[in-house]
């Protein structure tokens, strides 16, 4: 009895400090990469294929697919990696993750642990403790990891020969194909429980060195322990964007496909690997084996989706489509229209009143009085980013054809427009995020006074309509020099209520800079409208010609992106 309680508490622990030293080698090389793992996730995956080598090399380097999958999603959510090249980069992470099968196999059990791992870790705390914030410290971490890491794996493998010794592990052997889903079982289960599939490896490894397992219930575990960090990704993207669930989406396919592959095809698959043990004289030892066999299959996996990665891309991308997402997709911009200038115009100009019923519609809410959903705001800028991103790249491809000055003056005219409803928008993302607490005014006329200034403003916004048979820019002119006005009569009663001690200075402030910046929104969309009617004098298109744009019903939105 005591001596099993020795062998779980020894598994226990070895477990604990695998576990505990993955976590700080992961920390510890992120940390010390800082930008660099975003230059490179950003910067190496020009095509799928370059996306496959730099998953491998930064998974290998930081000992986390979770960390560079994680990283990938936040990437493809701020249009920095398009899906397609993010696939390679998942794809590559997985071969990268066996990284930590070869350093246990290799490493760990051809070593004494005390005269290697011991020193690492001296080293290693001795940076931590005199590198502050610096890289050093961030790498002195990553170098005590290390040292425990081989530490853990020496408990476990202890514990397991101990195991081995005590118990009669025949009677828990599984023959045929039900054993083999058994073990595939076990595997999943153990990367579910732990959340490393790192973890489940190098128990897997240390088992069947120690005799625990049989060669062919090790690999089933393997590809249980594989298919298992498909639970991390499913977890990581519940309530998450539409982007970051085509991102897991297309981590669960390949493992669970590579892992079927390598179930059906396990014979072939030992063979393979005996083959390529014994043209890279590697020692006939399960660890290595088993080490091996895990990179085979995953190369395997690589090697049968990547044909396949436009087609798996098209396929996500029409999964888990949003109202948003919808809205955001250019609806008039086509290379058929690029063809001919003046249908280009149109387009542009067509899309344009797009992104401006979306901008009046944030100003609308940013002013409304009951609080604004930040869900559907975040939406909404969403929107004006994607739509602004595609009507400016749609006439960087027209002006590399030739123009004429005349269309050239037009496409100018243009993206002045995108411009001043970006700002416009900028200024509707401040309105709603620095909301005034209009409740610390308690004084009547001073209310009386806001509600009167905010009801201009919301006038200047139902006016901005160039879809609008009755659009008019002088109204917009003439609604702004009120808005002016106002402002200034506002400005001048408040001050006036907070040297009377009517109101808090503080509140007084905040409705002051609340108050600015809806004139300044006022003020961008009158601009806009004035380009819109040269635009529409020069080009001769009319409210009837546009489709109006319908509200999309709130939604779980993508993370809004900052603008500078």
């Amino acid at each position: 009895m005591k001596e099993s309680l020795v062998i779980a508490g020894m598994l226990a622990g070895g477990l604990g400090l695998f576990l505990l030293s993955v976590g700080m080698i992961t920390d510890g090389l992120r940390t010390a990469a800082g930008a660099s793992l975003r230059h490179l996730l950003a910067n190496w995956t020009r095509t799928p294929l370059h996306g496959i080598f730099s998953g491998i090399a930064i998974t290998a380097i930081v000992q986390s697919s979770s960390a560079v999958t994680v990283a990938t999603i936040g990437f493809v959510n701020a249009g920095i990696i398009e899906m397609r090249r993010a696939l390679g980069i998942i794809f590559g992470s997985n071969i990268g993750t066996t990284m930590t099968g070869w350093l246990v196999a290799i490493i760990g059990f051809n070593i004494k642990v005390d005269a290697f791992a011991l020193p690492l870790i001296g080293i290693g705390m001795i940076l931590r403790l005199t590198g502050g914030e610096s890289r050093r410290s961030a790498i002195g971490l990553a170098l005590a990891g290390f040292g425990l890491f081989f530490i853990g794996i020496d408990v476990l493998k202890d514990a397991f020969e101990g195991l081995v010794q005590s118990i009669d592990l025949t009677r828990f052997t599984v023959e045929g194909f039900g054993g083999v889903l058994m073990y595939v079982g076990i595997g999943f289960l153990t990367t579910v429980l732990t959340q490393s599939s790192s973890a489940a490896i190098a128990i897997t490894l240390t088992a069947a060195t120690g005799g625990v397992l049989s060669i062919n219930a090790a690999a089933a575990m393997v590809i249980g322990a594989n298919v298992g960090t498909t639970s991390t990704a499913a977890l990581a993207v519940i309530g998450a964007t539409a982007n970051a669930k085509r991102v897991a989406t297309a981590h669960i396919i390949f493992n669970a496909g590579t892992g079927a592959v390598a179930l059906l095809i396990l014979p072939v698959m030992f063979w393979i690997v005996r083959a390529t043990g014994e043209m890279l004289g590697l020692e006939n030892i399960p660890a290595v084996s088993l080490a091996l066999f895990h990179t085979v299959f995953n190369i395997l996996g690589v090697v049968l989706i990547f044909p396949l990665t436009a087609r798996l891309a098209t396929f996500l991308e029409g999964r888990f489509v949003t109202q948003d997402e919808i809205e955001g997709r250019p609806r008039y911009l086509d290379k058929t229209v690029a063809a001919t200038p003046s249908l280009a115009l149109d387009a542009l100009v067509l899309e344009m009143m797009r992104v401006t019923q979306v901008v009046r519609r944030m100003g609308a809410q940013a002013l409304a009085v009951e609080a604004v959903t930040r869900a559907r705001f975040s939406a909404d800028e969403e929107v004006v980013r994607k739509l602004t991103d595609a009507i400016t790249g749609f006439i960087t491809e027209l002006e590399r054809t030739r123009l004429s000055e005349e269309v050239t003056s037009q496409l100018a005219r243009i993206v002045r427009t995108v411009q001043y409803l970006l700002t416009a928008t900028e200024e509707a993302v401040l309105l709603a995020r620095y909301q005034a607490d209009l409740a610390g005014i308690a004084d009547s006329k001073l209310q009386a006074e806001m509600r009167r200034y905010f009801a201009l403003v919301t006038e200047m916004i139902d006016l901005a309509n160039p879809e609008d048979e009755r659009f008019s820019l002088k109204a917009c002119e003439q609604q702004l020099r009120l808005i002016e006005d106002g402002y200034d009569e506002i400005k001048a009663v408040l001050l006036q209520a907070g040297v009377d001690l009517r109101a808090p200075i503080p509140a007084i402030i905040d409705v002051i800079d609340q108050n600015s910046r809806s004139r300044r929104l006022a003020r961008e969309l009158v601009k806009a409208m004035r380009q819109f009617d040269l635009l529409r004098t020069a080009i001769e298109i009319g409210p009837d010609d546009t489709e109006a744009t319908a509200e999309p019903e709130a939604s779980a939105a993508p993370v809004a992106t900052e603008r500078h």
